[in-house]
């Protein structure tokens, strides 16, 4: 007893609120009753179980607990000693179990512990806040040959005994279960594992193993748990493993590269848990899946299965738990009758394709707790009566076709808490009298359906709503029972056709997220002011309205502004950023504001987005806002289609983390500033429309991430040779335009060998501007748009920018012959070289631009026949190969046929359709090709002799009428004849 209370003592402090075990600890009782306290029959301690006892000080070698020599059982799990693990170990020599897992110890694992050689189970498992490291796994373990249980998860194994692991344990051959996850192993997964012939637990999940599973893990005869969760497998995963008669637990998901399929399930199979989700698993869902019939968890999510869901999933009686989304499931969904136990269907059967109707009998079972399943195709949505007795919490069925009256049952679900019926086909009235008369409904989404306007309702008693999502539900006016909602945190009526005034209530309700984007309104009631005093408002979009007057006053916390798409016509306040210190993203686009950009918006040190575009600001560009893009601030400024002049501010930082400077359409001169190359992370750069001068920015192509490079209707000058700076620049660009520049000289292919992108004919994967913030539901990211000239029009680009590919060179001075590198570009969509002075013939090789879509080489100085490679792009919709000096017919094809005369005109040898087709479709006579090339040498006869022959004919007639006067006379006497005979 003496020990144990000196050991009690020792330990402290420990939380006696949380203790269950020390603070009983009596000195008048028997110590063997103590709680944590195990004797033999001789009153020896066998055991002790300190565990989750929040004893927070440390101990050290010479502690009491080392002399409790009878010592058997020591756990001492679950505390936070703080400490590294004290050696003393060893004198504990009848230790056969030890477990000091997730206790707070630190540092590396004494060496006298590979001492205690009768030990049985020993876990050294650190947990997730601290750090233990084993510097020999081969010494540890040598002289632990009784050891049948070993948890080492988190360990950090040195990296040189981390592909040497499996032959480190090779003396431990009683080991019955082994669990080393996330300990820093590598590769390959070794089959010599299999030696272990009585391994019942395998755990490795979180080691880069790198390598497939070895197909002698079929010939585990006792096995009943593997878990290699995220280890970086790959190949084909041995389909034998699942019939593996003990097997009851396997999970082998986040294995991206793991390669499988389901075999067919033996009857009475002892599986209970499946989890297979986010790896390569494919093909259809057996039948035979109903013969495991203890099965409670079934994980599919993100694979790709397909197929229609077997009946038998109706057979798993035990089942708690199925995920099964996103697959390529099809066809209808099981009844599900039989699953009473089924709890789980959350978000596990969603972003499928499953149809036809959703069958009553889900909603039936008496334990099912949430149901979401949008994105199918799910048409019908079966009614049902007794409602009342579900314990349904969520329902989702958002992104369906389903359609009819609101579903009169969803009344009856009295624990409903969450409801999304968003994006289907409902119409008629709403019916929210009796939808928010469920008590426990506090999350609403009935967006995107066709609800009649009928949502004005007024009652005393109202839910506590905290989200309510109704855009696009054709309301006319804000529902006036908002008012009294006290509660709510969340409010999306965007895309409706409310007009008029925003009422000053609406800022009273302490919303943290506000959307009434895309009406119809036109004013702001009361005093702007009002506002400022919104202490909650986190996000705010007014977007897409006929709001007009001065710029409202941001809410004092707001973090998402967009005021764009609007009529406001004002001056920006001067002191606009000094109440925006929370602002990460602000778009005031598309409005009205003229003046001076402020100088205090670079007082908004949490911005990373500032749109100003298409407005009527003047002056000049704060400098100030180029310093702010550096890391964690700034990264997209356009300030397009403005007033702007002055030259660009040479300001940008060491460490710019710009990634797109818009500036397209203002009248900005002087160079491009150099300090712009340190923006490493730059991928749009729009500088059109401008009065910018110099030479072409060589300093720009050590930006390897630039997508977008757009100077044209400037006044840049020069060639494009940048010397040894071109050997590896811009593997990614999709878009370049310098047209209407004074740009010169020949196109050198070295200026085109590493543009990547172009190509390669896969779609490309870019991905918009991502403002990482959360605001309820998912974040709010920014897409990029830029204006390019295809097919000769001009078209502005938001949401095709990832996969579009553009090289526009035009109105420039370029001369020589086009580079036969352009012909490698198999993912090229538009090629624009016109009104420039290339010559040579047209590269036969342009038959690789297999996704071409629009190509204009017109008015240039080409020469020889159009090669019929052309003809061969199956995309092209828009070609101009006019004002060159192409001769030779037109090659054959339906495609080059389909174009207008007007894209051949003003070459001097072409022939052929459809040159010579009149407007009414007729052929005309084909002409004697002559065989010289130049326009001077060219005299076409037969023209030549039709004038002739017209001109003979007319003087035939003429001249007898003018000289003979008889003929004269009888002329005109047989012209009356015949008149009066016409019009009697």
């Amino acid at each position: 007893m003496s020990l144990l209370l000196q050991l009690k003592n020792n330990l402290s402090p420990f939380t006696s609120e949380r203790s269950h075990k020390l603070k009983t600890w009596d000195p008048s009782d028997d110590c063997c009753a103590w709680m944590g306290v195990t004797c033999d029959n001789k009153e020896h301690v066998t055991g002790l179980d300190l565990s989750g006892e929040s004893i927070s000080g440390g101990f050290d070698h010479s502690s009491s607990l080392f002399n409790l020599q009878h010592l058997m059982n020591l756990n001492l799990a679950y505390n936070d000693f703080n400490s590294t693990i004290p050696s003393g170990f060893n004198k504990l020599k009848n230790l056969t179990y030890l477990n000091v897992s997730n206790a707070g110890f630190s540092g590396q694992v004494p060496t006298d512990i590979s001492q205690l050689t009768r030990l049985v189970a020993l876990d050294l498992s650190p947990g997730y806040f601290f750090n233990l490291t084993i510097q020999s796994l081969q010494k540890l373990v040598q002289n632990l040959t009784s050891i049948r249980q070993l948890y080492l998860d988190g360990m950090q194994i040195r990296d040189d005994q981390g592909q040497e692991w499996c032959n480190a344990l090779l003396p431990l051959r009683d080991l019955q279960e082994l669990s080393m996850a996330y300990c820093n192993l590598r590769g390959p997964l070794d089959d010599s594992l299999t030696r272990f012939e009585n391994l019942s637990v395998i755990i490795l999940d979180g080691n880069n193993f790198s390598s497939p599973v070895p197909e002698t893990f079929a010939n585990f005869k006792n096995l009943t748990t593997l878990s290699l969760r995220d280890c970086n497998l790959n190949g084909r995963f041995p389909p034998k493993i699942f019939h593996i008669a003990t097997l009851t637990y396997i999970d082998i998901s986040n294995n991206d590269n793991l390669h499988g399929f389901f075999p067919d399930f033996p009857l009475g199979g002892s599986l209970h848990t499946i989890r297979v989700y986010d790896t390569n698993f494919s093909g259809t869902l057996p039948h035979s899946i109903g013969n495991l019939r203890h099965l409670s968890e079934l994980n599919l999510r993100g694979c790709q299965f397909n197929g229609t869901l077997p009946k038998s999933l109706s057979n798993l009686t035990e089942l708690i738990y199925l995920d099964l989304s996103p697959n390529n499931f099809t066809g209808p969904l099981p009844s599900f009758g039989m699953t009473e136990k089924l709890t789980y269907l959350d978000l596990y059967l969603s972003h499928n394709s499953i149809s036809g109707n959703i069958p009553s009998s889900l909603f039936r079972l008496p334990l099912l707790e949430e149901i979401d399943l949008h994105d199918n195709q799910f048409s019908q949505l079966d009614e049902f009566t007794n409602g009342s007795v579900s314990v349904l919490s969520s329902l989702d069925l958002s992104n369906n076709d389903l359609s009819g009256p609101f579903p009169e049952f969803i009344f009856h679900l009295g624990a409903l808490s969450y409801l999304s019926l968003s994006s289907n086909k409902f119409h008629g009235p709403l019916q929210l009298n009796r939808l928010l008369s469920l008590i426990n409904l506090y999350d609403l989404d009935i967006s995107y359906n066709n609800w009649s306007d009928n949502v004005d309702i007024n009652f005393e008693s109202f839910p506590r709503l905290f989200y309510l999502y109704m855009a696009s539900c054709n309301l006319k006016a804000f529902p006036s029972f908002l008012r009294n909602q006290s509660t709510l945190f969340s409010l999306d009526l965007s895309k409706n056709q409310i007009h008029g005034v925003v009422p000053n209530w609406l800022w009273e309700l302490n919303l943290y997220y506000l959307n009434i984007s895309s009406n119809l309104l036109t004013d702001l009631e009361g005093p702007i002011q009002k506002l400022n005093n919104v202490s909650s408002l986190n996000y705010l979009d007014l977007h897409n309205n006929q709001l007009q007057g001065p710029i409202p006053i941001f809410p004092v916390n707001v973090a998402y502004v967009d005021y764009s798409r609007n009529r406001f016509s004002s001056v920006i306040p001067q002191d606009i950023g000094d109440y925006m210190s929370s602002a990460i993203f602000l778009t005031l686009s598309d409005n009205k504001f003229h003046g001076n950009i402020p100088d205090s918006l670079c007082n908004a040190t949490c911005l990373q987005l500032l749109d100003l575009s298409t407005n009527n600001f003047t002056g000049t560009i704060p400098s100030c806002l180029m310093t702010m893009a550096k890391p964690g601030n700034l990264k997209v400024l356009n300030l397009r289609d403005n007033n702007l002049k002055g030259t660009i501010p040479d300001m940008f930082p060491a460490s710019c983390f710009l990634s797109t400077l818009n500036l397209r359409g203002n009248q900005l001169h002087g160079p491009i500033p150099k300090s712009l190359a340190q923006c490493s992370t730059l991928e749009v750069l729009d500088l059109g429309k401008n009065h910018i001068t110099g030479g072409f920015p060589c300093f720009l192509k050590n930006i390897s991430t630039l997508r977008v490079l757009i100077l044209r209707n400037n006044r840049f000058q020069g060639s494009l040779g940048c010397g040894q700076a071109n050997d590896e620049p811009w593997k990614i660009l999709q878009i370049m335009d310098i047209a209407f520049d004074n740009f010169s000289g020949t196109l050198k292919g070295k200026y085109f060998k590493n543009w990547e992108t172009m190509m390669h004919d896969e779609e490309d994967q870019y991905v918009s501007n991502f403002i990482h913030t959360e605001f309820t539901r998912g974040s709010v990211y920014y897409q990029d748009s830029v204006t390019v000239i295809n097919k000769g029009l001009q078209m502005e680009l938001v949401k095709i920018l990832n996969i579009f590919t553009s090289i526009d060179f035009s109105s420039n001075h370029f001369e020589g012959p086009i580079p036969e590198e352009l012909m490698d570009f198999k993912a090229l969509h538009v090629l624009n070289l016109s009104n420039n002075a290339l010559s040579g013939e047209i590269p036969s090789s342009i038959g690789n631009l297999k996704q071409l879509e629009s190509l204009d080489i017109s008015q240039n100085s080409l020469h020889g026949e159009i090669p019929g490679q052309l003809a061969s792009l199956t995309f092209l919709s828009y070609l101009n190969l006019s004002f060159n000096h192409l001769v030779g017919k037109i090659p054959t094809s339906t495609q080059l046929q389909s174009f207008e005369a007007s894209s051949f005109e003003g070459n001097d040898g072409l022939h052929g359709p459809p040159l010579d087709v009149k407007p009414d479709g007729k052929k005309q006579e084909l002409l004697t090709q002559p065989a010289c090339k130049r326009l001077a040498c060219t005299v076409d006869w037969n023209f030549l002799s039709a004038e002739l022959g017209f001109s003979c004919g007319i003087g035939i007639v003429i001249f007898p009428l003018l000289f003979w006067k008889q003929w004269r006379i009888w002329y005109w006497k047989l012209l009356d004849q015949i008149l009066c005979w016409i019009f009697p």
